[in-house]
């Protein structure tokens, strides 16, 4: 995979095409990426005896986080040039495809 973790990436189809975000995780084997901020689901998580309890009530918990894409929805944008770009590896390193410098 050519996108790292730490990576500015734009999405580029679905229902967040446009927005710019930091990858957070990278699952290789599942060629998929999570992004921050972006294609975000709510969790209901319920409550637990001895944690989050409220006046003696037991308070469940609504969390909300950011879910996988796959990495062919995103394009990785150049730290030199700031745009959206291609990639190539030459010599096992990343390599702009609109200003010719390593990533």
């Amino acid at each position: 995979m050519k996108i790292k973790k730490d990576d500015t990436v734009l999405i580029i189809t679905g229902k967040d095409r446009g927005k710019k975000g930091k990858v957070l995780h990278v699952f290789p084997k599942d060629e998929k990426v999570s992004v921050e901020g972006v294609n975000l689901l709510k969790k209901h998580i319920s409550p637990e005896k001895q944690r989050q309890q409220q006046k003696g009530k037991k308070v469940g918990q609504i969390v909300e986080f950011p879910a996988p894409i796959s990495a062919s929805n995103v394009k990785l944008i150049c730290t030199k040039c700031n745009k959206s770009t291609r990639v190539s590896m030459e010599k096992r390193e990343r390599t702009c495809k609109k200003c010719n410098q390593k990533i």
